[in-house]
């Protein structure tokens, strides 16, 4: 056997999840705009993707985006017209800064309080650092 022989077999011996790259991916924004409000009706599931309260994650939107808003059982109602390319880009900052962990890349984080300061805790690397 040569060396391309034992590369493939080395591969096929491989686990499946090893050698997929599962990405994490956002859903993007899916709303319209009403007269001077724009609707976001997914919210609910891209909080639910991001494994963040929708609370939580509405209150940072709303700061991010300068806007007045409004949850409902329909979804989000923001008090000002928006692109969703600018609710998308906030969100994926929002992901980029408090879902995905900094040490491995992946999104199986928790959000936790210790007196004043919130921390990122890893569940899959287990690295712990603080957020601002």
């Amino acid at each position: 056997m040569d060396y391309q022989d034992l590369l493939k077999k080395a591969k096929q011996d491989l686990p499946k999840s090893n050698s997929e790259h599962g990405r994490f991916e956002v859903p993007k924004v899916k709303g319209h705009i009403q007269g001077n409000r724009t609707i976001v009706s997914n919210f609910n599931q891209i909080a639910s993707v991001l494994r963040r309260d929708p609370q939580t994650f509405l209150k940072y939107l709303l700061k991010e985006l300068a806007t007045p808003g409004d949850l409902k059982k329909t979804g989000l109602i923001l008090g000002s017209r928006v692109s969703a390319s600018m609710i998308n880009e906030k969100i994926q900052k929002y992901a980029k800064e408090y879902v995905i962990c900094k040490e491995c890349n992946k999104p199986d984080t928790k959000l936790i309080r210790d007196d004043r300061i919130t921390f990122i805790k890893c569940t899959a690397c287990g690295a712990k650092y603080p957020v601002k």
